[in-house]
């Protein structure tokens, strides 16, 4: 299959060594589960527990009222010791509402829903599935997979593209787990082609992963339609936008989805979790965490209950040789920074990592050198120097004409760049703040509204009443002239 060039990109310094063959391990239960019920893109999920409850492992604890939202089930059986705010690995940095869950050791599964029989399944029920299961995307997106798999009813789908490349430097989580469980996963991609009615499955994996490749094209050989591609290991590789380019070679367009090009992707460990939900009716209640970086003495990938404390993982990893100078959520490129590691494993967590030294990017930064690297990796094809110049300015209006929103915040940038100027912090902020200036914008132009009908129905209201004072004005005219003319 032909491979297209995409603009841009970095090549990374891996650093997947210190995990690449470490098999995934199963973990003892720890002493605490801390459930956030914010671990996806949209409305938080709403509990029904109360405290003092006794759950089910696989029991549903958290509903979603809202479309853009997720199910949170309980990872383990156990009592319900509290909800309230809890750390958690969130944008905001802020502690967010939690499930606090005492395990009982037992380990005793909640009546789960029957499997589903795919040939026969609707697109409907396989969808309605994947959503009561509570799976999201497990690449880092953490967006709802079922809304993703409805994009049929709106689209004119040919293919879905399962995301195994996996570029961030130092995760292994998604390559082990095409390894050692590349059947099962290989069986929820079909899930997933079913639901979307798609006829064409293509699974994307970096060729720095040559074990996987050969797992998952094993796997698929009973399956004629659907194809395993290796992809060259260039960073942001991963990114779905990018990764449909190099496959088909189309580009998505501004502000659109690939599915406006016949494509939707999904990354390969919702794949294996979509298995689990369809073929065993279990929810998503685990993930594979890779644990690495230097400051870890045993760096390892472990299949971790939701809810895990980071701080469990690393006692299971040995323990820290040094102390971390950077703790991350996710990888080095795009992960989300911690304050300690007094957080949960949530879905979207494919990897904590404890950086010291030269793992790191920070020094200080210095004037641009105008050498151009920034524009050259940009796999966006933007203008970096110009963008950050433009916000430095206070001129956010100017970056967005210049495409800052197009930006995928890939970091490719700030890793090349000589004077170690942070132009994704920049681009952030623009991005936020023009986030915040659209949403004044709506609330203005909806109060906007709101007056403009207020004030019609008050003119039309004065005139109605108008109306009916002239006609028993009229009224009483004729009443007088018939009287007088009696």
């Amino acid at each position: 299959m032909e491979i297209f060039n995409i603009h841009g990109g970095a090549k990374l310094d891996g650093r997947k060594s210190l995990t690449a063959d470490q098999k995934i391990q199963d973990i003892p239960l720890p002493g605490v589960l801390h459930v956030p019920l914010q671990q996806h893109i949209g409305v938080p999920a709403e509990a029904i527990v109360h405290t003092g409850d006794h759950v089910l492992k696989g029991q549903l604890i958290a509903v979603n009222d809202s479309p853009v939202s997720a199910p949170i089930h309980a990872p383990t059986s156990g009592t319900i010791e509290r909800i309230g705010d809890h750390p958690a690995p969130h944008p905001s940095g802020l502690p967010v509402l939690t499930v606090t869950l005492i395990p009982d050791g037992k380990d005793e599964w909640a009546e789960l829903p029957p499997a589903l029989d795919v040939d026969t399944a609707s697109q409907e029920e396989i969808a309605n599935r994947v959503s009561e299961a509570g799976i999201v995307g497990m690449g880092g997106a953490t967006f709802p997979s079922a809304i993703k798999l409805n994009l049929g009813q709106r689209y004119d789908l040919e293919t879905l593209v399962i995301n195994g490349a996996e570029c961030e430097p130092y995760l292994t989580c998604d390559d082990r787990l095409m390894q050692e469980r590349s059947e099962r996963a290989v069986l929820g991609v079909q899930a997933m082609m079913k639901a979307l009615g798609v006829k064409k499955g293509l699974i994307a994996i970096e060729a720095n992963k040559p074990k996987a490749i050969q797992a998952m094209k094993e796997a698929c050989a009973d399956f004629s339609n659907i194809d395993v591609v290796d992809v060259p290991a260039r960073y942001p590789m991963g990114s779905e936008k990018h990764l449909v380019q190099a496959l088909t070679g189309k580009e998505t367009p501004a502000k659109g989805l690939t599915a406006d090009l016949g494509v939707v992707v999904h990354n390969v460990a919702t794949a294996f979790a979509v298995y689990e939900a369809v073929y065993l009716g279990i929810p998503l209640i685990k993930r594979v965490v890779t644990v690495s970086g230097k400051a870890i003495a045993k760096p390892a990938n472990y299949d971790a209950p939701i809810g895990t404390p980071l701080e469990y993982l690393v006692e299971l990893s040995g323990g820290l040789r040094v102390q971390p100078q950077q703790l991350l959520m996710g990888g080095p490129m795009m992960g989300q920074p911690l304050p300690d590691l007094n957080v949960p494993v949530i879905k979207g967590s494919a990897a904590l990592l404890a950086l010291v030294g030269d793992e790191i990017r920070n020094k200080a930064v210095m004037p641009c050198i105008g050498c151009g690297s920034c524009v050259i990796v940009c796999p966006a094809g933007l203008l970096p120097l110009d963008m950050a110049s433009r916000i430095q300015h206070d001129d956010v209006t100017g970056a967005d004409d210049i495409g800052v929103r197009d930006c995928v915040s890939c970091g490719s940038c700030n890793y090349v760049c000589p004077s170690h100027i942070p132009l994704v912090q920049y681009f952030n902020y623009a991005k936020g703040h023009l986030k915040e200036r659209d949403i004044e914008t709506k609330n203005q132009e909806r109060m906007k509204t709101l007056t403009e009908r207020r004030k019609a129905r008050e003119e039309r209201n004065q005139r109605l009443l108008e109306e009916k004072y002239a006609a028993r004005e009229r009224e009483k005219t004729l009443a007088a002239s018939s009287g007088t003319q009696t």
